[in-house]
């Protein structure tokens, strides 16, 4: 499939989206929105890929937000469902799918960028990086999912704080406070994202995306009980088999 604001890569079982528009910071437009929906639709179908990466073109931006022209002249019920429709068709997708994704964070991350990046099933970031959720000094809130998925990764005080307050987080900051998982020099972020996705790559695919299920349940009261339901259910798969198969003879797991 041809895209005009991506850049779709792969290798050795990881693929690399990179959001190419930067002449607007990687803003995210409605076009946009929808050629990531259906490039991670596109990587999560390619068997031979395991992980996906998802960054920025260029050293400034990862996404600088939305692209405010686009809504500017909204109404209540347009508003609602660009929010329904975005966190439908893209950011509960990533948080979804079956193959893990890494947000390399580069530079900006702000508004529907960190909600981007948030999505993500965890994120590594530039020392240049810079994150926050602006929205209110437009006179509005977080629409893709921002005030739901903030307090999980930086607890309910602090993330009150960032969206009342506009704050935007350095990225030493960030990592302080789990909003990152660590943080990296500018020239080494794809190379260290790269190195942790070919890690998960040698794991088993069908234990990742389970695991990935039972985690985005962990704050539910269904987690426990699924995490026993998934747990069996994985002792009927091929992979449980050469995985024991594999330690039992000292050898490397063939997932």
């Amino acid at each position: 499939m041809t895209y005009n604001n991506l850049e779709i890569s792969t290798e050795d079982k990881i693929g690399l989206i990179t959001i190419n528009r930067p002449k607007a910071l990687n803003a995210l437009n409605k076009e946009t929105i929808e050629e990531l929906s259906n490039a991670f639709g596109e990587l999560e179908s390619n068997e031979d890929i395991r992980v996906i990466i998802l960054t920025g073109s260029g050293e400034k931006a990862f996404v600088a937000g939305a692209d405010i022209k686009e809504f500017k002249d909204f109404d209540g019920k347009q508003g609602q469902q660009l929010a329904q429709v975005g966190q439908t068709i893209l950011f509960n997708k990533i948080e979804n799918l079956k193959k893990p994704v890494i947000a390399a964070v580069n530079g900006y991350a702000l508004g529907g960028g960190l909600e981007l990046a948030m999505s993500c099933h965890f994120r590594i970031a530039s020392d240049n990086a810079l994150l926050g959720l602006p929205e209110v000094t437009l006179g509005l809130i977080p629409g893709y999912g921002g005030t739901q998925r903030l307090p999980k990764l930086i607890g309910k005080g602090r993330a009150m704080q960032a969206i009342m307050t506009a704050e935007m987080f350095k990225a030493e900051k960030a990592e302080q406070i789990g909003l990152v998982n660590e943080v990296v020099a500018l020239e080494e972020l794809l190379p260290r994202a790269k190195k942790i996705a070919s890690k998960i790559a040698f794991n088993s695919p069908v234990a990742i995306s389970k695991a990935i299920e039972v985690i985005n349940l962990s704050d539910s009261d269904k987690g426990f009980e699924a995490e026993i339901n998934a747990f069996g259910e994985l002792f009927d798969a091929e992979d449980f088999k050469e995985g024991t198969t594999a330690f039992l003879d000292k050898r490397k797991p063939n997932f």
